[in-house]
Parts: C-alpha cells; sequence; structure tokens
C-alpha cells in the first residue's frame, strides 16, 4: 500500500512538486535549519505530543464542533450545508492551532521572542495569545491600511501585551507586513522565532504549519461520519496563503471521492490589482522566500492586490495549495467582494453566526454549489473564524439588509 499523502509530502527540501523550497539569503540559512531539526525531534516527542494535546483540549477547547446549517441549507434549496466551527476555537479563528505549537516550539528553542505578520489580525491575536501564555515577547507587523481596517484585532493585540509596528511601505497591506517582519528577523534571528501566520514561507513553515493545523481535519472527518455516516461530497475553505484550507483538506486528502476547493477572493474585478486570485490568475515565482504561483506586474514583481478580506489579501499563495492544484486533487473557485459581503449577512441573519470576512468567501461558494446539487448531497465549510473583527467596516461600507432580503 502507498504512504497517505501527508507523509510523503513534501520532500526533504520542503518542494511539493517544484512548489516550495527555502530561498534563503545566506544569513537565514542555520536559523531555518535549526527550525527544522528541532521540529523533527519534536513532532514525535510524546512529551510534546502531550502537552500540545493539553493545550488544545483545556486552553483552546478543541474539538470544535460541526454544525448543520439548517436555515441557510433550505435557503438554498439543494445540497445539506455544513461548517467547521473554528470560529468557536479561542481568540475565535483556525490560528491559535498553529501558534500555540509554533510559541511551544520557540521555548523549546530557548528563544525569549515571537515575530510574526498579520492581515486580518487573528493570526497577530492568536500569537499574541500564546505569548501571553508561555511567557514570551511578542512583536506583530500589520499594514498601516488593514490596522485601520481591523481595528479590534488591533486593541486585542496591544491589551495580550504585543507591540503592533505598521507596515507603512508600498500598499500598506500584507505583503508589506511580511516584508517589514522578514527585515526584523534578519536582525534578531539569534532571540526570536518568526511564527509565520499561514502555509507560506521558506521550508519548513508551509509543512509545520499545515501539519499543526491538520488537527481541523482530522476532527470534521470523525465528526462527519458521526453525523452523516458517510464522507462529505464537497469541502470548500476559502484561500490566501491557505493555511485554514490545509488544515481542514488534509483530513480528507487522500479520499479521493471529496472534492476539495480553494475559494480565490476575486475582488472587485480581474484586472491587476483588482482582486487576490493568484491561482487563478497568477505564474510561477519566488517570493518571501518560496516558490509557488503568485500575481505578478508588468515587470515581474509582485502585483497590487485588492480583497474586501485583509486575510487572504496576498499576492500568492502557499506552495502546497499550487501543488495540489497542479496535480488536479483540489479545485479552485472565485467569490467577489459583493458575494462575500451577501454571505456574510445570509449566514449571520439565517443561522445567527456571523463569520469573518475571509470564511464568507468559502460560505458564498457553497450557497452557489448548493444549489445546482440534489439534497442528498453534503457541503462541509471550514468556517476559520468569527467577524467580529468586521464589523465595523462592513457596517459603514454595507448597508444591513433587512432578514428578508
Amino acid at each position: 500500500m502507498s504512504k497517505p499523502y501527508l507523509e510523503t509530502q513534501p520532500d526533504k527540501k520542503g518542494f511539493f512538486g517544484k512548489y516550495g523550497g527555502a530561498f534563503l539569503p545566506p544569513i537565514l540559512e542555520k536559523p531555518l535549519a535549526e527550525i527544522e531539526e528541532k521540529y523533527q525531534q519534536l513532532k514525535d516527542d510524546p512529551v510534546f505530543i502531550a502537552e500540545l494535546n493539553s493545550v488544545r483540549k483545556h486552553y483552546q477547547g478543541r474539538p470544535t464542533p460541526i454544525s448543520y446549517a439548517k436555515n441557510l441549507s433550505e435557503y438554498c434549496g439543494g445540497a445539506k450545508i455544513y461548517l467547521k466551527r473554528e470560529d468557536l476555537n479561542h481568540t475565535g479563528a483556525h490560528k491559535l492551532n498553529h501558534c500555540m505549537a509554533e510559541v511551544m516550539l520557540a521555548k523549546y528553542l530557548g528563544k525569549k521572542k515571537v515575530l510574526a505578520e498579520t492581515g486580518a489580525g487573528q493570526h497577530g491575536v492568536a500569537l499574541a495569545t500564546a505569548a501571553a501564555y508561555f511567557g514570551l515577547e511578542c512583536e506583530i507587523h500589520m499594514g498601516e491600511v488593514d490596522i485601520k481596517k481591523e481595528h479590534p484585532n488591533v486593541v486585542r493585540m496591544k491589551i495580550l501585551g504585543a507591540t503592533v509596528v505598521p507596515a507603512t511601505h508600498g500598499l500598506k497591506t500584507l505583503k508589506e507586513a511580511v516584508d517589514s517582519a522578514f527585515g526584523v528577523y534578519m536582525e534578531t534571528y539569534e532571540d526570536t522565532l518568526f511564527c509565520v501566520g499561514s502555509v507560506v514561507g521558506p521550508h519548513p513553515f508551509p509543512l509545520m504549519v499545515r501539519n499543526f493545523q491538520s488537527i481541523v481535519g482530522f476532527e470534521a472527518k470523525e465528526q462527519f461520519l458521526e453525523l452523516e455516516e458517510k464522507l462529505p461530497n464537497h469541502v470548500i475553505a476559502c484561500v490566501g496563503g491557505g493555511s485554514n484550507a490545509m488544515g481542514i483538506f488534509s483530513g480528507f486528502i487522500d479520499d479521493d471521492e471529496v472534492v476539495l476547493t480553494g475559494v480565490e477572493p476575486e475582488g472587485k474585478g480581474k484586472k491587476i490589482g483588482e482582486h487576490a486570485a493568484s491561482l487563478t490568475y497568477g505564474e510561477e515565482g519566488i517570493m518571501h522566500g518560496f516558490n509557488s504561483i503568485m500575481l505578478t506586474d508588468e515587470e515581474g514583481e509582485p502585483a497590487p492586490v485588492h480583497s474586501i478580506a485583509s486575510g487572504i489579501n496576498y499576492p500568492s499563495v502557499g506552495p502546497e495549495q499550487a501543488y495540489l492544484n497542479s496535480i488536479g486533487r483540489t479545485q479552485v473557485a472565485l467569490c467577489n467582494d459583493d458575494e462575500s459581503i451577501d454571505a456574510f449577512y445570509k449566514l449571520s441573519q439565517l443561522e445567527g453566526i456571523i463569520p469573518a470576512l475571509e470564511s464568507a468567501h468559502a460560505i458564498a461558494y457553497a450557497m452557489k454549489l448548493a444549489k445546482t446539487l440534489p439534497k442528498d448531497q453534503t457541503i462541509l465549510v471550514n468556517l476559520s473564524g468569527r467577524g467580529d473583527k468586521d464589523i465595523d467596516f462592513v457596517v459603514e461600507n454595507y448597508p444591513i439588509p433587512k432578514h428578508s432580503e
């Protein structure tokens, strides 16, 4: 029998097919080699695993449940829609799954500080939470545009004790936050661990984050079988970098009968600068230390991007997402800003669940798909985060519809 997918990818150099790897300045080669060596030691260490499992159960509140979205399903009139409720994970999103583990890794490495980028602020909040729990310093870099847009999460990070550093160059969003954080890491790596916020960056980060997030998929598979006595026909997640998608996809990756769909942000249109749909419109290229599919301008540089959802507003995608799409194991769908707002309000008013704008992209596609499928089909959506962080921005820019609309 062939080995399970998760045991074969990536290869020892961090490549998923031709995507991934570690394209680094020489100064960072040794620090990242040390991170990989320590991770490989700890991932099978019974003491580390027991501590992580205890944290997940007694602090994070795992397992998170699966909810049947009965009212939304009836509204769509087709397939049954289920939600994996990562919005109920402590701090309100899936991000804490890898942040607690990464900060544990930092402690085992003897680091005093953790450093990261954030877009929507959920990774920043999660890392600040983990740093507070384990007693480490925390520094979060965030685009100046996102700081204004995601003000509640900025306040949460500061309350938790983190230092928030604005990225003020370029478009002042997620890419620039990554640039800024990497610049600091190159000068402070001896006592700092850079905790990448998605399945992006140089090896071993895509591997580590995927494996730490895979708890979502393993839980979901067991829960869904208990509820329906069969696997879902479709599993859907939004994709920017792709950590929440790889988290839930991991549980079903070897089940070929389950269709895995990543939903990219089409933003305001198909022109460069109007969207952040890397897999749909991008081409192969290297950015932030890894080879993947990315959006480029006429000079071949990372292109400007747009999405209403800050957490998926990124001009590239995780290398594993690029690989799985290239071999046909996953498919890609699109959702624009208006569709995500409609899904945001529909889920809120029909189910009493306010989703993050990132998650609303996956909900929007699930709604469209459900209408085309018979009622005996099932859809499982990774509801990757809650929308508390987005409500001020949404209501200031999009009128609250009446319940009947």
